[in-house]
């Protein structure tokens, strides 16, 4: 017999599933990092090269439908950071100095990888940062910034009940 997760815990790792899509997390650090994105013909692709059109437009979706990204057509800045985006890359940020400070996965992970797997591992054991008494600063930030954002909780169940929704029409 296979026991269920908790409801809490199941909503944190379809977020956290969401989180570590890599386009997100591209999207997300290259304007935390270089600043907004304009509407100078290529400079959309040309930040992005190493993602296809269709990842970088789901990229940016999932940023929009977050709250992360703000998408103005009109705007001299296409593409800019909300108060949420900026938190999250700070999440990414923390994530990837821990996972750097102790070579994981391994010593010659890119920034993504790292992210990536730093708040997967926390998805697959809460207290897999350190002990339970001390949490470690990505495992804190992390929770931090969900708490801030059910935004991000929210659009994870509904993301999943509209893939079962889906599923079962198919079926």
């Amino acid at each position: 017999m296979t026991r269920s997760l908790p409801d809490n815990l199941l909503h944190e790792r379809r977020a956290i599933r969401t989180l570590t899509l890599p386009g997100l997390i591209r999207l997300v650090t290259e304007i935390d990092d270089n600043g907004p994105i304009s509407h100078r013909r290529g400079s959309l692709q040309g930040a992005f090269g190493d993602l296809t059109p269709g990842q970088l437009r789901h990229a940016i979706d999932v940023a929009r439908d977050l709250g992360l990204l703000h998408a103005d057509e009109q705007a001299p800045d296409r593409y800019r950071l909300t108060a949420s985006g900026e938190a999250l890359a700070e999440v990414y940020d923390t994530a990837a100095r821990w996972a750097r400070a102790r070579q994981f996965p391994d010593t010659s992970t890119d920034f993504v990888t790292r992210v990536q797997h730093t708040l997967q591992l926390h998805s697959r054991s809460p207290h897999a940062f350190g002990s339970s008494l001390e949490p470690s600063a990505p495992h804190q930030v992390l929770t931090d910034f969900l708490q801030a954002n059910p935004r991000v909780l929210n659009h994870a169940d509904d993301r999943s009940a509209q893939e079962r929704a889906e599923a079962g029409r198919a079926a």
